[in-house]
């Protein structure tokens, strides 16, 4: 059987992408800074990350640039994906089910492969998911051995505080580097956010930072009655830093967590927790050349411009005010 035709390709959550939420329960893996940025979603867009790196070379302070996944994507020339390589490898980097997926051996998946290991959920069509899997494909053949390798050495989450934000950094929700859980469509449901406060009570965060489910959303949670102290709690999904996140804006996006608030028009939205400032903050580039880019790696007719082309020429339906949301 064929990805192509396999149901569970692209769809499935291998068990090695799963780790329990009180791994977060920890001291914080990386030192604490005052300006962190958290960049998922880049897709290989080289616009975007040079635009990224001049922007965060600008901050001042103890900072740290994370890249939580999915860096790699429609970087099918094998010099723009080493190039991409490179630049996001000089900061920190997690792996996302797009790296984990790069990184694998064909033959290390005794039963289902996974495919892309996107792990989409229902409402994702399946001829996207089966031209997901044929991306991962292409990708592959773009990469090195020595690439592959230093991408499966990647983690698939991180600590970290930003002053007395205490912070969970991870690609997909704090059960698995590819979940749905902290994806805008299953924040809307009372029942599965009861279910997140759970998982917050036992990885002892105030809040994570996510990416992978490509729709931004900054969702504030009421802490659980019975805590001694029920402080709220936060998600921050960047949804994409390589493609436009709302219709009619060509920004990507990524989330700054500071001591200090960002001043500036790119801020496109965030909130205050104490005295640390959370924000969507725009990366902006020529929506002209980021389509040209694309287009020549990716002509009509080609799997990323079938799943992918409108989106970046006109956003998604989604507008900024429904990515931040208070949980009262």
């Amino acid at each position: 059987m064929t990805l192509d035709h396999d149901p569970a390709a692209g769809r499935s959550c291998p068990l090695h992408y799963r780790y329990l939420p009180e791994v977060f329960a920890t001291p914080p893996t990386l030192d604490p800074v005052d300006v962190l940025y958290v960049a998922g979603g880049l897709y290989g867009n080289e616009l975007a990350l040079e635009r990224l790196l001049a922007c965060f070379a600008a901050e001042r302070g103890r900072t740290r640039l994370v890249f939580n996944g999915d860096f790699h994507w429609f970087d099918a020339d094998p010099d723009v994906f080493s190039r991409v390589q490179r630049g996001v490898l000089a900061h920190t980097a997690l792996r996302g089910n797009v790296e984990t997926e790069l990184a694998a051996e064909a033959e290390a998946h005794a039963d289902a492969d996974p495919g892309c290991g996107c792990a989409y959920p229902d409402w994702v069509d399946d001829q996207v998911v089966a031209r997901s899997n044929r991306i991962l494909r292409r990708l592959r053949a773009a990469s090195t051995p020595a690439q592959r390798a230093e991408l499966a050495a990647l983690p698939m989450w991180l600590r970290l505080d930003v002053g007395p934000l205490r912070l969970g950094i991870v690609h997909g929700d704090a059960q698995s580097l590819a979940g749905w859980g902290f994806a805008q469509e299953h924040l809307r449901d009372p029942v599965h956010r009861d279910r997140l406060r759970a998982w917050f009570r036992q990885a002892r965060v105030d809040a994570f930072a996510s990416s992978h489910t490509c729709l931004p959303v900054f969702q504030r949670l009421r802490g659980a009655p019975q805590a001694c102290a029920a402080q709220p709690h936060w998600i921050f999904n960047n949804g994409a830093a390589g493609m436009p996140n709302f219709t009619g804006d060509p920004a990507g996006l990524l989330t700054r967590v500071a001591l200090t608030p960002f001043v500036g028009a790119r801020r496109r939205f965030g909130v205050r927790i104490g005295e640390v400032f959370v924000d969507a903050i725009a990366i902006d580039v020529d929506p002209r050349q980021a389509q040209a880019r694309f287009l020549r790696q990716w002509p009509p007719g080609s799997d990323a411009y079938a799943s992918y082309f409108q989106r970046i020429v006109q956003g998604p339906r989604y507008r900024a005010d429904d990515a931040i949301r208070r949980e009262e």
